[in-house]
């Protein structure tokens, strides 16, 4: 797959496609959290273990983010949202999965909600309450002068202050996710805490599983090749 992918802004979304056992089966798009691009090592190592098992995966950075084009300021969940519904545009006519990570997994489940072309959605340590996120972790910074983590190519900006406080919480639209829902987080998160999946799990009903990663990070640093074999043996089942 070549072909760009942009945005309702314009703005090329870069990717990495990584091609399955039969290139008109199933693709799993996978999507990566606040500050992050598509090249995060449990990304990688999530697509390659996806190809090892014949599944064809695309992952991308969202605007602003990685090599993407835009700016990051603009990055917020709403808009990444629409983001994705971009790359399902581009994957038209292909059974997809939604992997997100962290903000990513927000993303998935605003996206999931309503848009019936994702047929099975992963989130990975998936974050559930955005605004409460957004004041732990940078409610002491001044959007337009501070930077996210102390990183200067991520300045903290209003709007993503705004947005994310605007979203509030994912959590009451767990019951509308009706499609198969892996939930994958580490015990040991000091980002996202685990209970927002125990949180989420519950409100979601029968159709949504967790798998605890015991002693993983957010970024399930070390057990990256863990959570893809969980990923794969879940897609397996079916």
């Amino acid at each position: 797959m070549k072909t760009p992918i942009r945005n309702g802004q314009g703005e090329s979304l870069d990717y990495s496609y990584q091609a399955g056992a039969e290139e008109s089966g199933p693709v799993v798009v996978i999507g990566h959290g606040v500050t992050a691009n598509k090249d995060r090592a449990w990304a990688v190592a999530l697509a390659d273990g996806l190809g090892a098992a014949g599944f064809a995966s695309l992952r991308f950075s969202f605007s602003g983010n990685g090599d993407s084009e835009g700016d990051f300021r603009e990055s917020t969940v709403t808009k990444e949202v629409e983001d994705l519904g971009a790359v399902l545009d581009a994957v038209e006519g292909r059974a997809v999965i939604y992997a997100g990570h962290s903000m990513g997994g927000a993303v998935g489940v605003l996206r999931a909600a309503r848009d019936t072309r994702i047929q099975k959605l992963v989130s990975l340590a998936g974050m559930v309450h955005t605004g409460p996120f957004a004041r732990r972790k940078f409610g002491e910074l001044v959007p337009g002068r501070d930077a996210m983590w102390d990183k200067p190519e991520c300045p903290l900006s209003r709007a993503f202050v705004d947005d994310m406080a605007q979203v509030r919480t994912v959590l009451p639209l767990a019951s509308a996710v009706k499609i198969p829902w892996l939930l994958i987080h580490g015990t040991a998160d000091s980002v996202v805490p685990f209970s927002e999946s125990l949180e989420i799990r519950s409100a979601a009903g029968t159709g949504a599983e967790l798998v605890a990663i015991e002693g993983a990070d957010h970024l399930f640093t070390g057990r990256e090749e863990d959570v893809a074999r969980v990923v794969v043996a879940w897609l397996e089942r079916d």
